[in-house]
């Protein structure tokens, strides 16, 4: 629907801001009114701080004030990227450091990126509080994200260990009879089984995962997704889940898998990266190869040793470990890394792409079913590292 020559104005006149509508050959820029005059005060408490002489204020009132003011006049959405732009813009770390601003802040996985960030200076009065939002948040997600995780996992396991010879006590009896309806015999009421189908052997891990994910800054998104879905993955008993940090130094986080918020506040995110160490650390552990998916999250800026991170990823896939490179787990679009270890990566058979938190569950069911990882990216429309860069 077409809108009228004023409110194109004052359309303009709020993006703009006053400075840049005064250069403009529109109408002058003052012509706002009512509470269009609020909104834009809070816009340019934020957009033009640097040309004022205020900003926000110093002081916890203004900053509150203002973080009020925002959540009444845009929908949420707006509201959480105006909060990252002024954490980043006006360093208002302060909004995270005192209970009263975190109450009031819209929660996101970005949000609870930043808290996590700043974990080791937060307040000890502030600390609660912040692990209450990042509950909020991760609850949210657990709720979105667990059924489609624990379905595709489950469903891929009872298909990659069905069995066609199986003893009397492993025969699926439901399968097998509407494998075998075509044998129905009406006279004797009988199904002639040709053909038995099999639950498989019981043991008490069918697969090991391990989870070794990059808490460098730039990896931060990944790090809050990765904790969720190894939390989810931990709840399986026909998995054998791990979960494994790194930045310079190498972090085994299992125990902490049953909390997936105690799990996100044991990360330390920024610090460098060391992907050979960890690497060498997952080999340590890795006791079941064969029977063994590794995701290595990690935009691949190696700090370490590249020779010898590309030797251990090597000796990894040798040894019978399925290695998968996620270059991100995030909603955030095309990610940065480093080409020249993917390529390298993908010259091993290791496939090296970005994957959103939706086609997770989906990939670790191709994964344990070890479908062709490459040609399951292609297949979701996911551009994959290629070897000849």
């Amino acid at each position: 629907m077409a809108i009228d020559e004023k409110e194109r104005l004052r359309r303009w006149r709020l993006i703009l801001g006053k400075q840049d509508a005064e250069q403009t050959n529109e109408e002058p820029a003052d012509n706002l009114e009512g509470r269009d005059i609020d909104i834009d005060q809070a816009l340019e408490a934020l957009y033009n701080a640097e040309e004022r002489t205020g900003g926000l204020g110093g002081s916890n009132p203004g900053v509150a004030r203002w973080l009020g003011d925002i959540r009444s006049y845009f929908p949420s959405s707006t509201v959480r990227i105006m909060q990252q732009d002024a954490l980043q813009r006006l360093n208002l770390t302060q909004m995270l450091l005192e209970p009263e601003m975190l109450e009031q802040v819209d929660a996101d996985v970005h949000l609870v990126a930043t808290l996590l960030s700043l974990s080791r200076v937060i307040p000890a009065k502030t600390k609660d509080t912040a692990r209450q939002v990042v509950r909020k948040v991760v609850n949210e997600l657990e709720r979105k994200l667990a059924n489609p995780l624990l379905q595709a996992v489950r469903g891929s396991l009872n298909r990659s260990t069905r069995s066609y010879r199986p003893r009397q006590n492993e025969i699926d009896w439901d399968r097998t009879i509407r494998l075998n309806l075509k044998n129905y015999l009406p006279e004797q009421r009988t199904v002639i089984a040709e053909r038995l189908v099999g639950h498989g052997h019981k043991r008490s891990s069918l697969r090991d995962i391990v989870l070794c994910v990059d808490q460098s800054g730039s990896m931060a998104s990944s790090v809050v997704y990765s904790g969720i879905f190894g939390a989810v993955l931990a709840t399986l008993k026909a998995v054998s889940t791990r979960m494994v940090v790194f930045d310079t130094a190498v972090v085994d986080l299992t125990d902490d898998l049953q909390d997936p918020v105690d799990l996100l506040f044991g990360t330390q995110l920024g610090g460098g990266t060391d992907i050979n160490q960890a690497l060498g650390y997952c080999q340590q552990v890795i006791t079941r190869p064969s029977q063994t998916i590794l995701v290595l999250i990690t935009d691949l800026y190696e700090g370490g040793d590249r020779q010898g991170m590309l030797r251990k990823a090597a000796e990894l896939t040798s040894a019978g470990v399925q290695v998968v490179c996620l270059l991100a787990l995030s909603d955030q679009g095309a990610p940065s890394y480093d080409k020249h270890n993917a390529a390298a990566l993908a010259q091993l058979g290791i496939p090296a792409f970005a994957c959103t938190p939706d086609l997770f569950p989906d990939l670790m069911a191709a994964a344990i079913q070890r479908q062709d990882l490459n040609l399951w990216a292609a297949q979701n429309d996911i551009v994959t590292s290629r070897a000849d860069i």
